[in-house]
């Protein structure tokens, strides 16, 4: 592969992973603070009552962090940037707590040149996030619009 991406360079089954970021509790509590301030997330007396029996971190922190290692795989180097078309699912299958490293695995699912679009294609990929126990923390399906070779 080049050192740019383009459409041409992706395939089905085409893995990229990155790892080792930690969410520690300051950056948790700072996170879900301003963006999701359920007692859970922030106060940890409280959340000891809660369903995750401690201080969680909110799922949206554990996406944020997700894009920020995927922005650390050669996705990076797609031309043009990672446009993103929309989520198609996101799920949370088991909780990340504070001090949790987490990782993520890119599999490509598919590409097909876009319709509307010929000069482009679309690649559509899941990503998993899993904990440094291995266990699959969030998951979801999404889809990049990515230039084709020109």
């Amino acid at each position: 592969m080049s050192n740019i991406l383009y459409f041409e360079d992706f395939h089905a089954d085409q893995v990229f992973e990155q790892g080792g970021y930690t969410i520690t509790k300051e950056a948790a509590i700072a996170f879900a603070t301003e963006f999701d301030p359920q007692y859970f997330h922030i106060d940890e007396e409280a959340a000891k009552a809660s369903y995750f029996k401690s201080l969680a971190v909110s799922g949206w922190h554990t996406a944020a962090a997700s894009m920020r290692l995927k922005v650390q795989t050669p996705l990076s180097k797609v031309a043009g940037g990672l446009i993103g078309m929309g989520l198609e699912q996101m799920r949370w299958p088991r909780p990340v707590y504070p001090g949790d490293t987490i990782r993520i695995v890119i599999t490509i699912l598919e590409t097909r040149i876009s319709k509307s679009r010929p000069t482009s294609g679309i690649v559509k990929y899941r990503v998993d996030t899993y904990n440094q126990r291995d266990e699959l923390v969030m998951d979801g399906l999404t889809a990049v619009i990515v230039p084709r070779r020109p």
